[in-house]
């Protein structure tokens, strides 16, 4: 993640990818982004091969457009842009593999049986078009939008103060436990979790009106 001070709008990032010569951008963009996309493509059925393809995939994809890209933030959502040009990407890679299933068809018994195992393998596969992606990209979003947030404020707190907020909030462990493994006061611990909760907020609310 960008440091606070490089840290761009949605619509400048977009601006500046118009220029594929822009490295720094489309870095960041790459960095942003990646994970994302790849978690989603994942939670789809796909390998993890086949995940970095539709991560590369939809950077090219979205390198194409942006030279004639428009963002409207009264009018077009970024989050259901970029879900649309991997939906796209991940239904390649489902039909690339149904493909690969009926080239590797023989008249051998046991390759048949093979290949019925790997076309019922793509048939479960969710569909691209379907409300699971859909939800699924909400998910991965939100989950991601958390920890480009958690990050930022990592940077920002006492660091004992980020371990209680961790600890607690995050990984669910009791106030009895944190104040065990950090010899510290419940009260410090309760003291941590508001005003950590609160900045959590505000990163999230920044977040939101720039790079996601």
């Amino acid at each position: 993640m960008p440091h606070d001070e490089q840290l761009r709008t949605r619509a400048s990032l977009l601006d500046r990818l118009k220029d594929l010569g822009n490295d720094a951008s489309w870095h960041e963009f790459h960095h942003t982004y990646r994970d994302l996309i790849f978690s989603v493509a994942r939670r789809s059925g796909l390998n993890e091969q086949e995940a970095n393809e539709v991560v590369q995939d939809t950077l090219i994809s979205v390198a194409k457009k942006m030279p004639e890209f428009t963002y409207n933030p009264a009018k077009d959502s970024f989050k259901g842009w970029l879900l649309t040009v991997t939906r796209w990407r991940i239904k390649d890679q489902i039909e690339k593999r149904a493909r690969s299933a009926k080239q590797e068809q023989s008249h051998s018994s046991r390759a048949k049986d093979d290949l019925t195992t790997r076309t019922s393998t793509v048939e479960r596969l969710p569909d691209p078009a379907g409300s699971e992606l859909a939800a699924a990209w909400d998910q991965e979003w939100e989950a991601h939008l958390l920890h480009f947030a958690l990050a930022r404020l990592k940077r920002k707190v006492h660091p004992q103060h980020y371990q209680i907020y961790h600890l607690h909030v995050i990984l669910g462990q009791s106030p009895r436990e944190v104040a065990r493994a950090l010899n510290v006061s419940i009260a410090q611990i309760y003291l941590a979790k508001h005003r950590l909760s609160n900045l959590v907020k505000n990163e999230l609310r920044t977040l939101r009106k720039t790079l996601f």
